[in-house]
């Protein structure tokens, strides 16, 4: 009988092989180095090649796929307006916290030798930074990796696309056809992620030693923490003061769906148990169904977190403090790639690629970030159903009128 183990399953045994490896060879750091690390800079390669054609249709497509702007109305209105107050403020706690926190925490110094030098950070201007967030031409944000500005470059075309209309249907559908290809080459370079992360993690093992697990420990408690407190702070209140539903019977109403998102890694698979869920909190289904199937796509609160937290601590443990026009940068990026984060396997690590970038933060550091991806993706799942199936209560009261949601 031929056992396939799962993505998943492959990449955490790549990590524990590589930590193993890495101890095991601390003697031998010129082979490691000669031999093993090479194959991690190709899987790097690729996915930083990835990113900007990510980027590019990944936005461009979920902007298409609301052209008929009329049909998302009220309800779709308001509901977009909340999930972007809810990722900015889980951008906002996922940068703060760690700021916090990092001088009490036992980071460590990591010594990445970078691929490339990439983007130097001079000091701007706060304007300065404005005013750089928008190209003066198509084509040199696309080779630089300038992602900010390729997020303008998505979002103008996108716009311009659907309100041109019918004649811009062939570019309509060749940029959905281009997008499904992209996700597709992405499903490519993910299959290599278990050698790409065990060549990648091997080298960062044996140059830094087994002290590489703390760094572990602490961006796991940071991340876990940080979505504790957005769900407490910022998700029981609107459910409590906007939805007139107590936050207890909120999630315990909401725990089936919770655990399924937490093994699952999968909003879209977690919809059916989200919509039960909010059924038996009063929701109508139409309001479910439609708030539920559109947060799976565009909410990605957890993963703003992730991305915050990820960018600060990686600075830290390289030895980078991050200046206000770097946390602009990793507050702006990080949004917009939570919203347009593809519910594939990887995307979050090719979108973190393009949060590192935009900071000067080493994209090399996606090496360490990896091999603990998987499992706080399991936390930051249960953030963003948890967010939706919030919204959709909220939106009831709101929106709805055949039902009403008992307080009690």
């Amino acid at each position: 009988m031929k056992i396939k183990l799962s993505l998943t399953t492959q990449i955490a045994a790549a990590l524990v092989l590589a930590i193993v490896v890495g101890v095991l060879l601390q003697d031998h750091a010129g082979y490691v180095n000669e031999y093993i690390k090479p194959f991690g800079i190709i899987f790097l390669n690729l996915l930083k090649f990835i990113v900007v054609p990510l980027v590019l249709f990944s936005i461009m497509a979920g902007i298409l796929s609301m052209n008929d702007m009329s049909k998302l109305g009220k309800l779709g209105l308001r509901a977009i307006l909340y999930f972007t107050f809810t990722t900015l403020i889980a951008v906002a706690l996922g940068l703060v916290v760690p700021t916090l926190v990092k001088g009490w925490l036992p980071v460590i110094n990591l010594h990445i030798d970078k691929v490339d030098e990439g983007i130097k950070v001079s000091e701007v201007t706060f304007m300065d930074q404005i005013v750089n967030m928008f190209p003066d031409n198509i084509l040199t944000p696309l080779g630089t990796m300038a992602m900010i500005q390729v997020i303008i470059i998505a979002v103008l075309f996108g716009v311009a696309i659907v309100h041109v209309g019918e004649k811009g249907e062939p570019v309509r559908k060749l940029v959905l056809s281009l997008n499904e290809v992209v996700g597709k080459v992405l499903s490519y370079i993910m299959a290599l992620a278990p050698v790409g992360v065990f060549c990648m993690l091997t080298p960062v093992v044996v140059n830094n030693g087994p002290s590489v697990l703390g760094a572990y420990a602490v961006l796991a408690i940071l991340d876990y923490s940080c979505f504790l407190l957005h769900i407490l702070c910022v998700y029981s209140p609107l459910v409590f003061f906007l939805g007139g539903l107590s936050p207890l019977k909120f999630i315990k109403e909401m725990q089936p769906a919770m655990l399924f998102a937490f093994s699952s890694d999968s909003s879209v698979a977690t919809l059916p148990y989200s919509m039960e869920c909010t059924e038996k909190m009063g929701v109508d289904k139409s309001i479910g169904s439609f708030v539920l199937s559109l947060g799976a796509t565009i909410n990605m609160d957890g993963v703003a977190i992730y991305l915050g937290v990820t960018s600060v601590f990686m600075a830290a443990c390289c030895g980078i403090d991050l200046t206000l026009n770097q946390y602009f940068a990793i507050a702006f990026s990080a949004t917009v790639a939570s919203i347009g984060t593809p519910g594939i396997p990887g995307g979050s690590l090719a979108l973190m690629a393009m949060v590192f970038a935009s900071a000067n933060i080493p994209v090399e550091c996606v090496a360490v970030a990896s091999g603990i991806d998987r499992i706080i993706d399991m936390g930051r799942t249960v953030m963003s159903v948890t967010g939706d199936a919030s919204c959709a209560v909220v939106m009831q009261k709101n929106v709805g009128t055949s039902k009403k949601v008992p307080l009690q």
